[in-house]
């Protein structure tokens, strides 16, 4: 898997910790594919609010947006080699597609559900992945899969949300 981290100064050993909260996520949710691409931007308000606007017609700030190459299902498997096109053709692994990250709210919702902003962090990277590779939250029983998939992989790290450490 290669995560490229655009744009933003993140610690050697976060950066650690993200590629291996994605494996995770990969091999949790079952999509289980090891050449695949993700990239991740961090953004400020006015820019995430712009591209929220742009390409979901909601004019308002928010803290992750992902936008997946692939029109993907949860737990459908796909082989690598259907998609031809999506192949980078320097690296040969499939591009599921960008996460977004509004640094200002993810620190704005940090503080208001009591957790560090490394943790913040970890949760919409895992979320904006989940959703890369199909999965959603737009009915109650696709929001639980969903948040519990979240969760479990948080977990393994003991990354919860009553840990300030993390």
């Amino acid at each position: 898997m290669i995560v490229e981290i655009n744009d933003y100064a993140l610690s050697k050993n976060f950066i650690k910790l993200i590629n291996k909260l994605l494996k995770t996520a990969n091999k949790y949710s079952k999509f289980n594919q090891r050449r695949i691409k993700v990239d991740i931007s961090f953004v400020d308000k006015e820019k995430i609010r712009l591209l929220n606007r742009e390409q979901r017609n909601v004019d308002k700030e928010t803290d992750v947006l992902s936008f997946p190459t692939l029109n993907l299902k949860p737990l459908v498997k796909i082989n690598i080699k259907d998609y031809k096109d999506d192949i980078d053709q320097e690296t040969k692994h499939l591009m599921l597609g960008d996460i977004i990250i509004c640094e200002d709210v993810a620190k704005k919702n940090a503080q208001e559900y009591g957790h560090s902003y490394e943790r913040e962090l970890c949760y919409l990277i895992v979320h904006g992945f989940l959703h890369l590779i199909g999965y959603d939250h737009e009915n109650e029983d696709d929001k639980k899969v969903m948040r519990a998939l979240e969760e479990a992989v948080l977990r393994k790290y003991k990354i919860t949300r009553d840990s300030n450490e993390n």
